[in-house]
């Protein structure tokens, strides 16, 4: 403190401040968080940002909503695996385990490929990534998979795509495998950026930057969904045993005591929110506490996930 700053302290002369007052200070810190109103300190650090395609991932988060509600939907799921020790071994074993026999349409094994060549060795790409200290994996199955005859074109605009946001050049393999109800690509990316450096990508941009620049692809593809493409998805959202958008809706529809009623703004909304509750109701995670009055558990998508 400088010789002529000055800072007054309220209380008796000599006092350090009881611990009744800290008491008190922590009582109004805590009343103003419940009040929505916590100082913010340049908002909290979570590290989502940390690593390539951060700035991507956000930029696309904040886009239209009426144009992501008419989007296609595309299901992403991803893992880092770390390679040190048994992991090369298990990075080997996965790799044939993905070129297995009856993955194709014809029941043949599954094919690598890369951005440039139809058929690519697997070998070479796990020799390759000798040293590496992690690889990606990424799952990627479209909603409206079954459209399309061959998902290569997709797969490679999409990886190049996911190069243009994190600014290097990637080093994958992918495998397309028709045999469940939804096709989809397996794609392995090396964790290495074009320089050789450890490539470490944003959360954010994995958890959801990923699954948005696919479902703008496949919406240039397929065009937006119509009206009626939307309320099929929805009636089958109804029986599901996964979470899903109807929750999400039902949820955030719940008043002050934590009801919700099944309205909605057309006939439609409130058959399918009437359908779902009676769906969770058979499953124990809601129930009828009055007339048009829902009371849903508070696990519910913690369960549902």
């Amino acid at each position: 403190m400088k010789d002529d700053e000055f800072r007054p302290k309220l209380g008796k002369i000599g006092s350090r401040g009881s611990k009744a007052g800290k008491r008190y200070a922590g009582q109004v810190r805590a009343a103003i968080n419940r009040a929505g109103g916590r100082p913010q300190r340049g908002g909290r650090f979570t590290g989502s940002r940390t690593g390539r395609g951060g700035a991507a991932a956000a930029l696309l988060k904040s886009r239209d909503r009426y144009a992501a509600f008419r989007q296609r939907r595309v299901i992403v799921k991803a893992r880092v695996v770390k390679l040190a020790g048994k992991g090369a071994d298990g990075a080997r074993a996965h790799l044939r385990y993905l070129q297995r026999d009856g993955v194709t349409r014809e029941g043949e094994p599954g094919e690598l490929y890369g951005a440039d060549s139809g058929r690519v060795d697997g070998k070479a790409f796990i020799d390759r990534a000798d040293g590496d200290r992690h690889q990606f994996r990424f799952i990627v199955a479209a909603e409206d998979g079954i459209e399309y005859d061959d998902l290569k074109a997709l797969t490679r605009r999409l990886m190049a795509q996911m190069q243009e946001d994190l600014g290097t050049k990637l080093d994958w393999v992918a495998v397309d495998h028709f045999n469940t109800g939804h096709p989809h690509s397996h794609i392995i990316v090396r964790g290495r950026d074009d320089r050789g450096e450890n490539l470490v990508i944003a959360r954010e941009y994995i958890s959801s930057g990923i699954r948005e620049r696919a479902a703008e692809l496949v919406s240039l593809d397929l065009g937006p969904r119509t009206d009626r493409e939307i309320e099929l998805r929805l009636r089958r959202e109804m029986e599901q045993e996964r979470f899903t958008s109807i929750d999400r809706r039902l949820l955030s529809m719940r008043d002050d005591d934590g009801l919700v009623s099944p309205g909605g703004p057309d006939a439609i909304r409130q058959t399918l929110h009437q359908g779902r509750l009676r769906k969770l109701e058979r499953m124990g995670l809601a129930a009828e506490v009055g007339a048009g009055s829902w009371r849903l558990d508070d696990e519910l998508e913690a369960t549902l996930r």
